[in-house]
């Protein structure tokens, strides 16, 4: 099992996950640039660092890389840091990494999209996005996950507007997927693509 992430105060770098995964950066590179309990600067120019690398904590964390890709499970290796001026303990990751959930903020918006944008069935969502291969009988009939998700969505993207109360959950994350995609930098990529760019800016 791995470490949770429960005590450490949680810094997300401008890296996604799979930059972070394929290169993970350095000590320095990762530094925060200020504490955000006290206000210190980590690396003040000519003084003395105030933000000490304190080791690393790893993680699982699920789906596709990138919106065209595979369903994975890669580990992401997380950079702590100890903040000398008030002691408190930061660690860095890569944005799209949310604590305690498995899933990526960009697989978890790329399920939403693909579900209520491009009406995939629950199940080829779940074959799209889940690395796992093998599921119970319940679960081979659909994924769950995407209606809790969508309950969920005010905790997972706080600037997605509420749903009247009448819509669906498929229209619910109808709107979560194209504010997410709203979100994203102004490119010529699919919508799909927008999506999965915006939810790690939203998230």
């Amino acid at each position: 099992m791995h470490p949770k992430w429960s005590s450490d105060r949680i810094i997300h770098s401008g890296l996604d996950v799979k930059h972070w995964f394929e290169r993970p950066p350095s000590v320095a590179a990762a530094r925060p640039g200020i504490c955000p309990i006290c206000g210190a600067a980590g690396a003040p120019l000519g003084l003395r660092i105030v933000l000490h690398g304190h080791g690393t904590r790893g993680r699982l964390v699920r789906g596709p890389l990138r919106p065209d890709g595979m369903p994975e499970e890669v580990e992401i290796v997380g950079r702590r840091y100890r903040c000398q001026r008030c002691g408190a303990v930061l660690l860095v990751v890569p944005r799209g990494v949310l604590r305690s959930r498995l899933f990526s903020v960009g697989a978890i918006a790329l399920a939403l999209a693909l579900w209520a944008l491009h009406r995939m069935s629950a199940r080829e969502v779940r074959r799209r996005v889940s690395p796992w291969s093998v599921v119970g009988d319940t679960a081979a009939a659909g994924w769950a996950s995407l209606r809790r998700w969508v309950r969920q969505a005010p905790r997972l993207f706080p600037g997605v507007r509420a749903s009247p109360d009448h819509w669906t959950d498929r229209q619910r994350a109808e709107r979560i997927a194209t504010t997410l995609a709203a979100c994203a930098p102004a490119t010529d990529d699919s919508l799909i693509e927008h999506v999965f760019a915006g939810a790690a800016q939203a998230g």
